[in-house]
């Protein structure tokens, strides 16, 4: 027998501890195909026109993924070390030279990576099409993609895949040159030595996640950390705290705990429940930098796609919250604003919801009174008056009525932010008019605008008396304003309205939801794209990942369960045992995980003044049952090689 084909038949029979490694491999290949393909599509070329920003986003996920990817399969090489010592140390044993035995691993290592690449290419080249489809549909375009296959993607894949398979390769080749022959048969009996408890650490662990947790939540705009330090190093520092304290906390404290555990006589000497909590209770510590790694890959994980899939969930609001107005434009002239009621109204697949020509003045003011010093002394704003506000406010369906009077005013601020943006009641600003100033007080705000911010500056709401003194001194502009229905489809519509409309050159005076709506979704359905397959290649490798560790152990742990089976334990209770094993082990990373991703996300939400919890529990119920996949399989695959000993 060859030393080739002697890799192969080794491989054949442990296909169930390759298996979910195989697969975490072939889907790796399989997106990173899909991304490098993307780039060359032609259906995304023609429809996007060949904007940069498809190519460059999914280069750069491209480069994220080849270093997780290569990172991940040395990692998991290193799980089937202790199992493949004392299989190494056997070859020695029978006389096989330990360059025979390197090259039999490095065959071993090359052909399953090989294998993997063709299965992920091919895979991948069925399934371009659908990915394609999938892609144009998030971002909003309604498009038939053609079949095509990639040379240039494929020779891509072909050149980074081979290159991390020969190195991996090569580290199984070197394997047999790292250890004595007696460390390779005492590998399973090394390391289990009963960990030590220590309150102090304990307690530095629950202060070091929760003080990460405490600043995490602080007002930025209030916060003297996030001041002195600035953004990033405090987000660096939380970052640290909470990483560190995560591996303390499932060093340390899952001892103290298990430990604790022991001290019920009743209950730990009830079944099988001993070797269960004494193997979790020895290898807790050993398992610690694991489970550290895979918590703060699941938060990160969670962290990105939630943030992806709420800012595609809110995408129209935030379009709403920019362009209340289906359409708005400053009109040049009576026969400009007749030509676009025209389009408009000969449209059969949109109804004229409203129409109003609202006069609007463009000013500037010295702000030097205001709080908010950030701001420079000197800004535009758009002024409309009380009786438009309220008109306008009404076909809208806004419940509010304004009745100002004199100087006062109210400022519309879309994006409000409490403890972020100032509250301007009470200040007062100075109207910069041609011959002398006028002084108007705030005597409230409003959280939303009724002018499209595209066009219109920061608005504010004057008294019909004040607009009627400026308008004298200052020639209002006529706004016109639609409403139309099914504005989220109106992109022929959009066309057609903006033919007639040439934007000036200083600011746009042209604006439409569907413009807002469709950028947004395009922007935040490449972002949702990306983030949920590299979300799903994180979240193979980590359950893979757990799984090699479960399976490792499995191997060491046949005598003692041979022993519970002949002393008369029933396979039912060890599987129950198992099953409880195994669910600590996956639990722990999961729950801190998805902590983790909790306060990042509540902090996200008060920067960006959107409600996130609905889009973010369904993130985490979707991860949550992918996860929990894992854990059957691994239950599984536990169980057999078990009982395949205790038979």
């Amino acid at each position: 027998m060859t030393i080739f084909s002697l890799a192969r038949k080794n491989m054949k029979n442990n296909i169930i501890n390759y298996f979910l490694y195989f697969g975490s491999m072939i889907f790796s290949i399989l997106i990173y195909f899909v991304f490098v393909s993307l780039k060359y599509d032609q259906t995304i070329q023609s429809t996007m026109a060949g904007s940069p920003k498809v190519n460059s986003a999914f280069s750069g996920a491209s480069v994220v993924l080849i270093i997780f990817v290569a990172i991940f399969i040395g990692y998991s090489n290193s799980f089937f070390t202790r199992k493949r010592k004392k299989e190494v140390g056997l070859y020695a044993l029978l006389g096989l030279r330990n360059k025979q035995i390197g090259r039999m691993l490095f065959y071993e290592n090359f052909i399953l990576s090989f294998v993997a690449l063709a299965v992920g290419i091919g895979l991948g080249s069925l399934l371009t099409k659908w990915f394609v489809q999938l892609l144009m549909k998030v971002m909003g375009y309604d498009v038939i993609a053609n079949f095509s296959i990639s040379s240039s993607a494929i020779i891509n894949t072909a050149i980074v895949f081979l290159i991390i398979a020969l190195i991996n390769s090569i580290q199984g080749y070197l394997l047999i040159y790292r250890f004595k022959l007696l460390e390779l048969f005492r590998a399973e009996a090394e390391g289990e030595k009963e960990p030590e408890t220590s309150i102090l650490v304990t307690m530095l662990s629950i202060s070091l996640i929760g003080f990460g947790y405490w600043i995490a939540l602080q007002d930025m705009a209030k916060s003297k950390i996030w001041h002195n330090l600035g953004m990033g190093t405090t987000a660096l520092v939380i970052l640290m705290m909470v990483v560190i304290g995560t591996y303390f906390l499932f060093s340390t404290l899952t001892v103290t705990l298990l430990k604790l555990s022991t001290k019920n006589k009743k209950r730990y000497w009830k079944g099988s429940r001993l070797i269960g909590t004494s193997q979790l209770l020895y290898r807790i510590k050993a398992n610690a930098r694991t489970l550290t790694i895979i918590a703060v890959l699941s938060a990160t994980t969670l962290t990105a796609v939630g943030t992806a899939y709420s800012l595609y969930y809110n995408a129209q609001n935030m379009a709403e919250q920019m362009s209340p107005n289906s359409y708005m434009f400053i009109a040049e002239n009576p026969n400009q604003a007749k030509k676009v009621q025209d389009v408009i109204s000969a449209n059969p697949n949109h109804q004229v919801n409203y129409h109003m020509s609202v006069p609007v003045i463009q000013i500037d003011a010295d702000t030097s009174n205001l709080s908010d010093k950030s701001r420079s002394k000197e800004q535009t704003f758009t002024l409309i008056a009380n009786r438009d506000f309220n008109q306008l406010a009404s076909v809208q369906k806004k419940k509010d009525v304004l009745s100002l009077k004199g100087k006062e005013a109210v400022i519309l601020m879309p994006f409000y932010s409490e403890g972020q943006t100032p509250n301007y009641t009470g200040s007062s600003i100075q109207l910069l008019t041609g011959h002398k100033g006028e002084t108007i007080t705030f005597s409230g705000f409003k959280p939303y605008t009724l002018l499209n911010i595209q066009v219109a500056y920061t608005t504010l709401v004057v008294s019909d008396e004040q607009f009627a003194s400026l308008a004298k001194e200052m020639k209002p502009l006529q706004v016109e304003t639609y409403g139309i229905s099914n504005a989220t489809k109106a992109r022929e519509l959009t066309a057609d309205i903006q033919n007639l409309l040439p934007n000036g050159d200083e600011m746009p005076r042209f604006s439409s939801f569907y413009q807002d709506y469709s950028e947004g979704l395009e922007m935040y359905g490449l972002f949702i794209y990306m983030a949920a397959f590299l979300g799903l290649v994180f979240l193979a490798a980590t359950g893979s990942i757990i799984y090699f560790k479960q399976l490792t152990e499995a191997n060491a742990d046949k005598e003692r369960y041979l022993i519970l089976h002949k002393i008369g334990v029933k396979k039912k209770e060890i599987k129950r045992s198992i099953a409880k094993q195994v669910a600590f082990i996956f639990a722990l990373p999961l729950v801190a995980g998805i902590a983790h991703c909790s306060i990042a996300l509540t902090a996200l939400s008060s920067i960006l003044n959107t409600n996130l919890t609905v889009p973010v529990l369904i993130c985490i119920g979707m991860y949550s049952l992918i996860y929990f996949a894992y854990y059957v399989f691994t239950v599984q695959s536990y169980y057999k090689i078990v009982v395949t000993q205790s038979k």
